[in-house]
């Protein structure tokens, strides 16, 4: 499977841009957040996982960092894991066994975790690892944007929205597109503060995650795991949290494909990081920017969903720019988080520069390296 040829963005890392060498010097600051965000100490065993197709800069950046701090750092060169189930014979012996020997994982891989069974997120969290993914994101791209944003920034925004969202009954997304789906039920995953053994959190960071027990609407997809973008409208209808029907031309047939005893949803998520990218990025980069939003369906086994293990049919998929009412109140309107303007938030950005430059969410407008927020080691 590879993305629509007429989307625009990389289908794997071996069709992504690589950077110069001297760009090693941009990344910095991006990897020195990334580094804080794991809670990275000395004397730790840090294994970077990744795939044979990474930029060797974006590798040689984070390797570099790790070491000054004073790391143990392990680089395992892998090839590219497969989607879902595509491919469930391949052996991982190699990349399981080192995952369970490192104090720190840091993954660079197309798919990620959610896709293969040893390294899916019960076997993360029955290990003692703190598990940092870069999935689709291990780019100089990601590194210079959202990689940029400081942790803290990004903290206070999750944190005000948990808050806004604690108790809610309802989360409903529309889109100019015509994206009207309404989730309840919902359990939001809580603020991790610093990973702790166990825990697996993307980078660059980017929202608050929730799972649904119901969905009920139609998502009209602008951007998804399996097809890219589509060359038609693809529409998903869902009642009682089930796919019940898929439609859109090629793109609906290639969803369709993929599982053939349906989907079920599992999961959204609500872009918090302004500096992410949304045009030119892959679609895990584009799901995390601030006012974008995303839900990921995955596959039934047996007919059932089964939340305790892989799907193997996730599929995430993308809405650029909608409005969320929560409980009916907005907290996005038309791709602008509303929160970006709170007093409170701006008041933490004024800690590392100017609020306007930090919150701006015109990720093209990188963040200057002074206002990045992350001291030199």
């Amino acid at each position: 499977m590879t993305n629509n040829p007429y989307a625009g963005s990389p289908f794997s890392y071996v069709d992504a841009s690589t950077a110069g060498p001297y760009s090693i010097v941009e990344l910095m600051p991006g990897v020195r957040n990334l580094l804080a965000y794991v809670q990275l100490k000395a004397g730790e065993r840090v294994l970077l996982l990744m795939e044979h197709t990474v930029d060797p800069v974006v590798v040689q950046a984070i390797g570099a960092a790790a070491a000054y701090v004073g790391a143990d750092v392990r680089v395992l060169s892998v090839p590219p894991f497969s989607p879902g189930g595509w491919d469930r014979q391949a052996p991982l012996d190699i990349e399981t066994a080192a995952f369970h020997e490192a104090d720190v994982v840091i993954s660079g891989t197309w798919w990620g975790e959610v896709h293969t069974e040893p390294l899916f997120f019960d076997q993360i969290k029955s290990r003692s690892s703190r598990f940092l993914s870069l999935h689709m994101t291990a780019t100089a791209a990601a590194l210079v944007t959202g990689g940029r944003l400081p942790p803290e920034v990004f903290y206070a925004l999750l944190r005000r929205t948990l808050h806004q969202v604690a108790g809610a009954e309802s989360v409903r997304v529309t889109s100019a597109l015509g994206t009207d789906v309404t989730f309840s039920g919902l359990a939001w995953d809580p603020d991790p503060g610093a990973l702790r053994p166990g825990d697996w959190r993307p980078f660059p960071y980017g929202g608050a995650n929730f799972w649904p027990r119901d969905t009920e609407g139609v998502i009209v997809v602008e951007d998804c795991t399996f097809t890219g973008v589509p060359e038609e409208p693809l529409r998903l209808t869902l009642e009682n949290n089930l796919v019940r029907k898929i439609e859109g031309g090629m793109a609906a047939e290639q969803l369709r494909r993929y599982a053939p005893d349906g989907y079920y949803m599992r999961h959204g998520l609500v872009g918090l990081n302004p500096k992410v990218r949304i045009a030119g990025g892959t679609q895990f980069e584009r799901e995390k920017h601030a006012g974008a939003f995303y839900c990921g369906i995955d596959g039934l086994t047996n007919g059932a969903p089964i939340k305790s293990g892989p799907g193997f049919a996730h599929c995430d998929c993308q809405v650029d720019r909608p409005t969320v009412l929560v409980d009916g109140e907005p907290f996005i309107e038309r791709g602008r988080l509303l929160m970006l303007d709170d007093p409170d938030i701006r008041e933490v950005a004024a800690r590392f520069g100017p609020p306007d430059v930090i919150l701006d969410d015109n990720p093209l407008m990188i963040l200057p390296r002074r206002f990045t927020g992350v001291e030199t080691y």
